[in-house]
């Protein structure tokens, strides 16, 4: 698991099993997921897939020109590919909650609540081992919670702290979107999820999607350590912009 972004700036995870690799999510230009793909040594041309949650923009910036420069098709349903700019990208169609595979990577698309057009979590089975990538949702529906429940490895959105935003500098419109259903989650929620799914005591847990005005690393871990019983530094994130991080199960 390369963890190469996740954030309001950009998001992008790639997951590699042997000599194979996807990537969910681009949201960087190409020239910048390159550097951060070379710093954590992956070879680009492992990758065969490029898996898009949603049509944001730190989601899908890089979308078009890094599916155009390695040569790989890009996978979401139709509402998503048809909300953003893509070029002339290949397309692979998918479906919410219908199965499909990519070389070994087996992928089933799991519905989110986030002001998008159709916006998926994956879970993500190869190996052996079942991985969740679920950013981007104001709460968690019921496949991806016993997604959660399933998983070895997860990266779970901690988007905000209730009292950052509440405090903060954003007008109430844009703080009520983000509380609401279909916004993000905060530290606690994501805390209460987490722990109400804790039935593998191996699996290992990844902060997601923190925000840069309404979060911090710190606050972060220590909320979720707090209320699920994990100890703090068993809890990881990027801790900035251009941080990058690898995990292998």
């Amino acid at each position: 698991m390369h963890v190469l972004a996740s954030g309001s700036d950009g998001n992008c995870t790639v997951i590699q099993y042997d000599d194979e690799a996807i990537m969910v999510d681009a949201g960087l230009s190409y020239s910048k997921t390159h550097k951060l793909m070379e710093a954590e040594g992956i070879d680009e041309s492992a990758i065969t897939a490029l898996l898009v949650t949603h049509e944001h923009a730190d989601h899908v910036g890089g979308v078009g020109p890094i599916s155009r420069k390695l040569g790989i098709p890009v996978y979401c349903n139709p509402a998503t590919f048809g909300s953003f700019n893509h070029g002339k990208a290949e397309y692979v169609m998918t479906q919410t909650l219908q199965r499909f595979g990519v070389g070994e990577f087996s992928v089933l698309p799991l519905p989110t609540m986030h002001d998008a057009a159709d916006p998926n979590a994956y879970n993500i089975t190869v190996g052996g081992k079942n991985i969740l990538i679920a950013t981007d949702t104001g709460v968690f529906t019921f496949p991806l919670r016993q997604a959660l429940s399933d998983a070895d490895f997860a990266i779970v959105e901690a988007n905000y702290d209730q009292k950052m935003l509440r405090d903060g500098p954003y007008p109430e419109s844009l703080k009520r979107r983000i509380e609401s259903d279909h916004g993000h989650m905060c530290n606690v929620i994501s805390a209460k999820e987490i722990k109400d799914t804790a039935v593998n005591e191996n699996r290992k847990i990844f902060l997601g999607h923190l925000s840069k005005h309404n979060n911090t690393p710190d606050i972060a871990r220590d909320t979720v350590a707090r209320i699920t019983g994990i100890k703090r530094y068993k809890l990881d994130c990027l801790e900035f912009m251009g941080d990058t991080r690898t995990v292998e199960l």
